[in-house]
């Protein structure tokens, strides 16, 4: 029995633990679109170039993919409420550091910090959820947590182009960043008083595995830098990192074997890979992920750019979108535990069916009255986001052992920043490339969007092959996850054995 299991924590202060946890991961989210709308107002407010306003965006989102793994590990070593605390503190600050930028450099600087500090935050959440909670209750905080990275990322167009209407194009910038201070110190706060003093689930005496940081740390870069600068380094030299990329991350794929076979502790223990439910559900979200998030930037784009639209109508065209995901996520949380996989299948299928809706109307119905034609398809749309981000969080994260929770919550999370860099650059370079070689724009963003479903088609496909895996090899619902002993293996009767 571990140290938890023998002081359970109450109830009331597990939930309320866990709102700390979700609204410091709500932030940290958000900033990785509320930037989106707020790109205008620092080219004007504060002279920011392309490839400053680029970075600004994809700095945050290469230096949150890269601390994801390592800080997980961290957590699941030296303590996991230490590890949030540190990595909330340091957030908070940056972001008022960002808020205060002197000039476009020191933007971006402090962005990059700003990820680095998100990074640290992400998985720490994931952990403390494997430690809190179980069978279930932790299937239903995991559901929330599914929410919270869906809405999150939906909302923030509409959040930004709030802020901008309310104080104005020249500063509004800068109220994308100052909104994060009462909330992450109110967290703070929170946290200190709320969050559990529970023990580290590895031997203090277990070695951080550095090289292994940095192997995976260079993989992880050269993958994402030529995905984050699509647009800004022309040429095909940039792409000759993807080889790059695939020998480092088998590099450090060998070391972290060898690790395990000398019994030294791994950054990642690869064992997590025999589970069906975490691989497929890393490979359903990084696919769901590169198509999903792609919509809010070119559309967005095409909103404002080309129909004239202001940050706030783009934001609030796509409001139906993150409305209907909180409502898909609330009812994606309660009936995972009994419908599994045929929720995400659900749930993919309807925001492809969402998105054609999109083009549909992009199509048929002529500038100002766009926003309202695509309100229904929109709906559609964010309730399957909703079945989906939220069921297959739950679904790939519950099984997970508790003293690697930190570490794959981390691996899960990475998935997501590099699909969405990913598909950033794919559908980006479709629209663009059209843009620029055609000059219209009604046709390349038809086409963007298109390109973005086929991607979550992608997902779906992924989605339906586990679903007919698990008619022929049924694996244990969420409900008999986090009790003590063995974790089941995706239908290849392998377990991972619970760390004590």
């Amino acid at each position: 029995m571990t140290t938890a299991q023998a002081r359970p924590i109450p109830d009331d202060r597990r939930w309320k633990a866990l709102g700390v946890c979700l609204t410091a991961g709500f932030i940290s989210l958000l900033d990785t679109s509320i930037v989106n709308v707020a790109l205008p107002s620092m080219e004007r407010g504060l002279g920011a170039s392309e490839a400053a306003q680029s970075w600004v965006v994809s700095g945050y989102a290469l230096t949150f993919g890269l601390a994801l793994v390592p800080a997980g590990r961290l957590g699941d070593m030296r303590g996991r409420r230490q590890a949030f605390l540190i990595g909330l503190a340091l957030f908070t600050v940056a972001s008022l550091a960002c808020g205060l930028a002197p000039g476009a450099s020191w933007l971006v600087l402090f962005r990059l910090i700003q990820g680095t500090a998100a990074g640290m935050v992400a998985p720490q959440t994931s952990g403390l959820i494997q430690q809190m909670f179980q069978g279930a209750e932790r299937a239903k905080a995991f559901g929330l947590l599914g929410s919270v990275i869906g809405i999150s990322t939906a909302v923030g167009p509409l959040a930004g182009g709030l802020l901008i209407h309310a104080v104005g194009t020249d500063d509004g910038w800068r109220w994308v960043f100052f909104v994060n201070l009462p909330i992450g110190v109110a967290a703070l706060i929170a946290g200190f008083r709320l969050l559990p003093r529970l023990p580290a689930t590895n031997s203090r005496r277990e070695e951080f595995d550095l090289f292994g940081v940095l192997l995976l740390g260079a993989g992880v870069l050269a993958l994402m830098l030529p995905l984050v600068q699509e647009q800004q380094w022309t040429g095909r030299a940039k792409w000759a990192l993807f080889p790059v990329a695939a020998l480092l991350l088998g590099a450090f794929w060998v070391w972290e074997r060898r690790q395990g076979r000398l019994g030294r502790a791994p950054l990642l223990d690869l064992r997590l890979f025999s589970l069906r439910s975490f691989t497929l559900g890393a490979l359903i979200s990084l696919t769901y992920f590169a198509g999903f998030t792609t919509v809010f930037f070119v559309f967005t784009l095409f909103l404002q750019n080309t129909l004239g639209y202001s940050a706030l109508a783009a934001g609030v065209t796509v409001l139906p979108f993150a409305a209907a995901s909180a409502v898909g996520a609330a009812m994606g949380g309660k009936m995972v535990v009994r419908h599994g996989r045929k929720l995400v299948v659900i749930g993919l299928s309807g925001v492809a069916v969402g998105l054609l809706g999109v083009i549909m109307a992009v199509r048929l119905v002529p500038g100002d009255r766009l926003g309202w034609a695509t309100v229904l398809p929109m709906l559609i749309g964010g309730i399957g986001s909703g079945l989906t981000v939220s069921p297959n969080t739950t679904l790939t994260l519950t099984r997970v052992p508790v003293r690697r929770a930190g570490a794959a919550g981390g691996v899960l999370q990475t998935g997501q920043r590099v699909g969405s860099a990913a598909g950033i650059a794919i559908v980006g370079a479709v629209y663009f490339a059209h843009l620029t070689g055609h000059g219209r724009s009604t046709t390349a963003i038809q086409l963007g969007l298109l390109t973005a479903v086929g991607l979550i088609l992608i997902a779906l496909v992924l989605a339906v092959a586990d679903l007919r895996e698990r008619s022929v090899h049924p694996e244990p619902g969420p409900e008999t996850a986090g009790r003590p002993g063995a974790v089941a293996g995706g239908g290849t009767g392998e377990t991972v054995k619970q760390g004590s």
